[in-house]
């Protein structure tokens, strides 16, 4: 959809935004554990599944999203994307287990998330060329952010309709959204003012996906990635139960804090996304992996009633989570160049998927082996270390900025 020269880039930031509430209600996955696992007669491990599944495919579909918006435009990869997580939200309502729900919900949804999730962040990138730090975390606060307003949404309509029903109203919401909002996503005809694509070209050497997955840097990249999200979605899969079983907090605190957690999820991604900018790679890996080992720390010493320590080690986590989710696209464009953008971060993000899928088996294990989530904390905290390492061996001390 067309706009005014004058306001475009921003139109289509907000747009990106909102697409991004929507898909990022997974987030708000916590919320939903406790009553499919009563519904269902569940564990802990069990009720995992949707989740490091709609992850791991989430990320698995990122490659082949790259060459789709590339051939078929941001838009209308994004409607094909929204159709089909809309479609897995709605049939997962009529799950008769978890195994059908990890089916519908986990598979097909991180499908559709997989699809979509390119198609803003390479606009953003597109319009604001000098800043696409700050660009693309913007963008990406509504991911983040997404569980403020659907946590406790989604709480509201568990307690009046079921759990199952729940699934079916966001499945139709998500289908009327994000099919308007993708036809406000395009790329500029020409590169924004002040910006020539001789200049463009020249600021950077790009690097197509095939001589990338030949550089050290790419795996350093891509290990470090995965390092912060499987910190950073362990906490998050297990935020609310944490909070009930070891903080004994109730389930309505519970749930308000998944919701301010968000607040500070969508934080660090336009704060990482301008550290990144201006201070390198590097530096935003090392200052998140800090933020994991300062947090797990707290968590391995809280108790019943330290609620102060629960609310700081959380705001951290997901602060945390939210950096990497800015610091690796905006990488990915420092190391590797822009023109081969969505091809490369298509590859890059599979960390994620990795990630998500390693810290939901682990803290899904740790629960039912030991009985409690808090175990889990030692084991994110010697990840973050490691991390630190591999930030220091892999990732090169000085590379491009995003500015020309």
């Amino acid at each position: 959809m067309p706009i005014s020269k004058k306001y475009a880039p921003y139109v289509y930031i907000i747009a990106g935004m909102a697409i991004f509430v929507c898909m990022g209600t997974i987030y708000s996955w916590s919320v939903f554990r406790k009553p499919l696992e009563d519904l269902f007669g569940i564990g802990a491990t069990q009720s995992g599944w949707p989740y490091m599944l709609f992850l791991c495919f989430y990320a698995l579909a990122m490659p082949f999203a790259g060459g789709l918006i590339e051939r078929l435009g941001p838009g209308r990869t994004t409607l094909i994307g929204g159709a089909i997580l809309s479609a897995a939200w709605f049939v997962s309502g009529s799950a008769t287990g978890i195994t059908t729900l990890s089916l519908t919900y986990g598979v097909f949804g991180g499908i559709g998330v997989g699809l979509i999730y390119g198609a803003p962040l390479a606009v953003a990138a597109r319009w604001f060329p000098r800043k696409k730090g700050l660009a693309v975390g913007l963008t990406l606060a509504g991911f983040g952010l997404s569980p403020f307003l659907t946590a406790p949404v989604a709480v509201r309509l568990i307690e009046s309709y079921g759990v199952l029903p729940t699934f079916r109203i966001f499945g139709v919401v998500f289908f009327l959204c994000i099919t308007v909002l993708a036809f406000f996503l395009r790329f500029p005809d020409k590169p924004p003012v002040g910006q020539s694509a001789e200049s463009q070209a020249a600021a950077m050497a790009d690097t197509d996906t095939m001589d990338m997955l030949k550089t050290r840097s790419f795996y350093g990249l891509w290990i470090c990635y995965a390092i912060g999200t499987f910190a950073g979605l362990m906490a998050i899969s297990v935020t609310s139960p944490v909070a009930q079983e070891i903080i004994r907090l109730k389930p309505e605190t519970a749930a308000f804090a998944v919701s301010a957690f968000a607040v500070f999820n969508a934080l660090g991604r336009p704060l990482f996304g301008s550290l990144t900018d201006r201070f390198g790679t590097r530096a935003a890996i090392g200052m998140s992996y800090i933020l994991i080992t300062a947090a797990s720390i707290c968590l391995l010493v809280a108790g019943s009633g330290d609620a102060g320590i629960y609310f700081v080690a959380f705001s951290l986590l997901w602060l945390a989570l939210g950096g990497w989710l800015a610091i690796a696209p905006v990488s990915t464009v420092n190391l590797f160049g822009a023109l081969h953008y969505c091809k490369n971060y298509g590859f890059v993000f599979t960390a994620y998927g990795a990630g998500a899928l390693a810290g939901g088996l682990t803290s899904g294990l740790i629960k039912d082996h030991f009985g409690s989530y808090q175990y889990a904390f030692y084991v994110t905290a010697a990840m973050a270390l490691a991390g630190i390492a591999i930030n220091l061996i892999a990732i090169p001390r000085n590379i491009r900025r995003t500015e020309p």
